[in-house]
């Protein structure tokens, strides 16, 4: 089979909410920059958020906790609606950041602004009895899949480069789904859950950020990696 390789997304809120648009997406729903994780500088966005997408380069440190994590697990084998998340396993080259769309909005409350009949509606559907290979091999045959991503790509602030990657750039989705925090990403050997959230907890409450964006701060902190440089975007109802 073919190897795909798309041109990497940008992860700003143009982007992501075309995406979002064009996959089937309510427009209630927007995505917001995240300027800091102060509490203060998070007042501009409309609560609860319903997730936070966040692309952050793989420094050492959070590569040896990575790998140290997934060292000892056995391949993903969750599927059907007991499912307490749909995670995909990623098989297409820079699809990281349109796969990382995807978790943020077809888990969690933001289920419930799935336009029926949609491309988005579908994939979730076909996804949900599927094992981990056959729903990756679903996605990576998916044209709409496909089309909304390229119909995306320069769509960012930046030039588009349809041979590189942004060095080292993981884009990762956190969503709160059944009183607990998943971190999702295609890259891992799974989705993962972070711990529990209150029911007046959403993924931008201090519980949250500590559990998953703050720890892989403090990891490359306590590693001596300095300041991370990332990005990050929270989804919530259109204010």
């Amino acid at each position: 089979m073919e190897n795909k390789t798309w041109v990497m997304l940008e992860n700003n809120p143009n982007v992501m909410n075309q995406l979002a648009a064009k996959l089937g997406l309510s427009s209630e729903l927007q995505f917001y920059d995240v300027y800091s994780l102060d509490e203060e500088q998070l007042a501009h966005i409309p609560r609860p958020a319903l997730a936070l997408l966040v692309i952050i380069p793989l420094t050492e440190a959070w590569d040896r906790s990575r790998k140290a994590e997934d060292a000892d697990k056995e391949p993903y084998t969750g599927s059907g609606l007991d499912e307490p998340v749909i995670w995909f396993k990623q098989t297409i080259g820079h699809a990281c950041g349109s796969i990382g769309l995807l978790h943020s909005v077809i888990n969690g409350p933001a289920v419930d602004f799935i336009k029926r009949d949609s491309d988005l509606a579908a994939i979730r559907s076909l996804a949900i009895p599927l094992d981990m290979t056959k729903r990756a091999e679903m996605l990576y045959n998916s044209g709409p899949f496909e089309f909304a991503h390229k119909s995306v790509e320069l769509a960012g602030d930046s030039a588009a480069d349809p041979t590189g990657e942004r060095e080292g750039g993981h884009f990762v989705s956190f969503v709160k789904s059944g009183g607990k925090l998943w971190e999702l990403e295609g890259s891992r050997m799974g989705p993962l859950e972070r711990g529990s959230l209150a029911d007046d907890e959403d993924v931008l409450s201090p519980r949250a950020l500590d559990m998953g964006i703050k720890r892989i701060i403090k990891l490359n902190a306590d590693g001596g990696g300095g300041d991370l440089l990332f990005s990050c975007i929270a989804l919530a109802r259109g204010s």
